[in-house]
């Protein structure tokens, strides 16, 4: 089906429900960890959770496709190319799965929980972030492992700009490598937020990155050191509500970069997703509150979709709370474009 005929069906189906906005069938059983858009097409969507599985979707048919099995919680998954996807979690193992046969490869191990997956096309590699204080490369083509680099805490979550990886760890530490060098850590950097990082994204401009924090806010940050490029770094606060005379914080869980403009969508814990023009400092829209904490979030590869993981985080322990979903929401240029 050629891109443009999806896209009737879909406004078909949006004329049909009445909404630019639908919830994907045969969701996870569990809290969503991540959701992955295919590179080369917007049908496709990964999707890996605390139950254990990872799943692809067909977003235009409202379908699930495949489900393939961990031991374990899996915390992270990607697209190596449209017929494979790479996935780790609690069990340590990382895993490729032939999206056509339904065939399982366990490439490698980390000695802890992997938090991390993500393709390099630049380099033509997966890289991997641990608990265990590593980033590891592996090369897509054999499966084979490549490399382990040692980073100085725990990692929690890292993105690629170019050839560039750029890694958020524990003890609010950001270290920026060169994938084609990894003899040497380029940058050393300390978070210029002030509690413990979330996520980052990099721009797709590969300028910077964006940087998130469990305390309501986001960093806006660029990677040339000169003075002159560092005196347009700024951070806000975001994700914050007035109940009752009292202002909430929440953490902001989710970046995710519309690839054509550089804008960029958040989702925080308050269960708010905000579109971010980052070149005007402001805001370019709000969607309406999600049932709960925004978990993952992800444009597709022309910026026309987001899919919004709506997902409890634990953030008040076991308790009762609404079913796990996700969203896929047709956007507008009117939302995402700078103004």
């Amino acid at each position: 089906m050629c891109s443009g005929s999806r896209r009737a069906a879909l406004a078909n189906h949006n004329r049909m429900t009445g909404s630019n906005e639908y919830k994907l069938n045969q969701g996870p059983e569990d809290s969503i960890s991540a959701v992955k858009f295919s590179p080369s097409t917007a049908q496709f969507l990964l999707v890996s959770s605390w139950d254990c599985s990872v799943r692809l979707y067909d977003v235009v048919t409202n379908t699930m496709r495949m489900k393939y099995q961990h031991t374990a919680p899996v915390l992270d998954c990607a697209f190596y190319d449209p017929a494979h996807s790479w996935s780790g979690g609690l069990d340590a193992q990382l895993k490729t799965h032939d999206l056509n046969t339904d065939q399982d490869t366990i490439v490698g191990t980390h000695d802890a929980p992997i938090r991390c997956v993500e393709y390099c096309p630049e380099v033509n590699v997966m890289v991997t972030g641990s608990w265990d204080r590593s980033v590891r490369l592996w090369d897509p083509r054999t499966p084979c492992n490549a490399g382990t680099f040692t980073q100085p805490e725990k990692v929690y979550t890292l993105s690629v700009a170019g050839d560039r990886l750029i890694v958020g760890t524990a003890g609010r530490r950001v270290l920026v490598w060169d994938l084609r060098n990894m003899g040497y850590v380029q940058q050393r950097r300390e978070s210029s937020l002030k509690y413990q990082t979330r996520c980052i994204r990099a721009f797709p401009n590969k300028q910077g990155y964006v940087l998130s924090s469990i305390e309501g806010r986001v960093a806006v940050e660029y990677l040339d050191p000169s003075q002159e490029v560092q005196k347009k770094k700024y951070a806000f606060k975001c994700h914050r509500l007035k109940e009752d005379g009292i202002e909430h914080v929440y953490p902001v869980n989710a970046i995710s970069f519309h690839s054509v403009h550089n804008t960029f969508a958040t989702g925080g814990s308050d269960g708010f997703v905000n579109i971010w023009d980052p070149f005007n400092k402001k805001r370019l829209c709000q969607f309406h509150r999600y049932p709960t904490s925004i978990a993952s979030l992800a444009f597709n590869n022309d910026g026309t979709m987001l899919a919004i993981a709506a997902s409890y985080m634990q953030e008040k322990g076991d308790i009762s709370h609404p079913e796990d979903a996700i969203f896929i929401r047709q956007v507008t240029d009117a939302e995402t474009k700078p103004k």
